[in-house]
C-alpha cells in the first residue's frame, strides 16, 4: 500500500493545493475524453507526474493490483459472445478505454499520497471547504488515509499466517471465511483503539493546521492544472 515517503522530488516541495488542483483536472480531462488520442497524452502527463514524484509505476501499479484486476477483466467479459467468433474485440475496447483511463487517474493519485503528508491534505481540505464542514472532510481523509494502509497490512499478515500454517490447502471458501474474520476482528479492535488515542489526544474540530504557502515552483502545477481544465473546455 503506498504512503507518504519524505523526499526532495519536484511535487514533494508542491504545496498540496497545487497537487490536488493538478489531480482533479486530470481526472476531469480524462473523463471527458476518451479518445485513444487523448488517452495517449493523458499516458504522458501521468508518466511526467510519476517521474516528477518520485514514484516508480510498479510499485504504483502493485499497490492498486486488485481494482486493476477487475479494470482488465470487465473488457475481456464484456467481448464475450455466446457464438463465432467467441469474443468481440468492438464490445470490448470501450470497455477497455474507460479501464485505461482510471488506471491512470490511479497514478496520479499514487504520485500525491507519496508526496503529501496527511495533515497538510487535511489543512488543503480545511482551507478549500470553508467552516466546519471542511474540517470534518478533513478529519474523514486524515483517518482513511491512516487507517486503510493498516487494515491492508493486517490482512496481509493473516494471509501469511495462514500459509505458515498450510491454510492454503483449504477450500477456497474456508479460506475467504477465515480472512473476512480476522480482518473484521482488526478492524473492530483497530477502531477501538483509535476512539481511544482520539480522546486522549483531545480531537479538535479546529486543530493548529501546517502552515500552507504557494511557490514558485507551485506555477508549473497550476499551469498543468489550467491546461487540463482548457482541455475539458474545448
Amino acid at each position: 500500500m503506498l504512503s507518504y515517503v519524505p523526499g526532495a522530488s519536484f511535487a514533494h516541495r508542491l504545496d498540496p493545493r497545487s497537487k490536488l488542483a493538478v489531480q482533479v483536472a486530470f481526472a476531469a480531462a480524462a473523463y471527458v475524453h476518451t479518445t485513444p488520442r487523448w488517452l495517449l497524452g493523458f499516458t504522458v502527463v501521468a508518466g511526467a507526474v510519476l517521474f516528477a514524484s518520485d514514484t516508480p509505476p510498479s510499485r504504483a501499479l502493485a499497490a492498486f493490483r486488485f481494482p486493476i484486476a477487475l479494470l482488465v477483466a470487465a473488457p475481456l467479459l464484456q467481448g464475450l459472445t455466446l457464438g463465432p467468433p467467441w469474443f468481440s474485440v468492438a464490445e470490448a475496447w470501450p470497455s477497455a478505454l474507460a479501464g485505461y483511463r482510471v488506471v491512470l487517474i490511479l497514478l496520479v493519485t499514487a504520485a500525491y499520497v507519496r508526496t503529501t503528508p496527511v495533515r497538510e491534505t487535511r489543512a488543503a481540505i480545511a482551507h478549500l471547504v470553508p467552516g466546519r464542514p471542511g474540517r470534518f472532510l478533513g478529519v474523514g481523509v486524515g483517518l482513511v488515509l491512516r487507517f486503510l494502509p493498516l487494515l491492508l497490512e493486517d490482512l496481509r499478515r493473516t494471509r501469511e499466517a495462514m500459509r505458515a500454517r498450510l491454510g492454503g490447502r483449504r477450500p477456497l471458501h474456508e479460506r475467504m471465511g477465515i480472512l473476512a474474520a480476522a480482518g473484521l476482528n482488526r478492524a473492530f479492535g483497530r477502531a477501538d483503539a483509535l476512539t481511544l488515542a482520539l480522546q486522549a489526544r483531545c480531537l479538535s474540530w479546529n486543530p493548529t493546521p501546517p502552515a500552507l504557502r504557494f511557490r514558485r515552483v507551485d506555477a508549473v502545477g497550476w499551469v498543468v492544472a489550467i491546461g487540463l481544465v482548457v482541455s475539458v473546455l474545448i
